[in-house]
């Protein structure tokens, strides 16, 4: 029998919003939560949501400087690519995109 098994290999994805993405972030957010959903849906998402501009300010009021994205991939290279094909990149919304390996240790 040929199973396939959940990569182990865990990356964070760190994006920093380019300045005024507020309008482009709310268009391309169906898109990429679409995309996070499909993650979660194979098992490979640990955790991921947005960066508000604020401590204790919702993001619909102060806005957000960006997001983190912990998934897992089969290697460094794959999810330099799957980072890079997100819909925030296509729309703008990010000015900066940094993928690094990651070890959950807790909990």
């Amino acid at each position: 029998m040929n199973e396939q098994h959940p990569p182990t290999r865990w990356y964070v994805v760190f994006a920093q919003d380019a300045e005024d993405a507020a309008e482009r972030r709310a268009e391309a957010r169906p898109a990429h939560l679409a995309r996070l959903r499909d993650l979660a849906a194979e098992g490979r998402l640990r955790l991921a949501g947005p960066m508000p501009r604020g401590d204790g300010v919702p993001p619909a009021e102060g806005g957000v400087s960006g997001s983190v994205v912990v998934a897992a991939f089969p290697d460094l290279g794959a999810a330099r690519t799957w980072a890079a094909e997100d819909p925030y990149v296509a729309a703008g919304v990010y000015a900066s995109v940094d993928v690094r390996p990651f070890l959950p240790v807790l909990p």
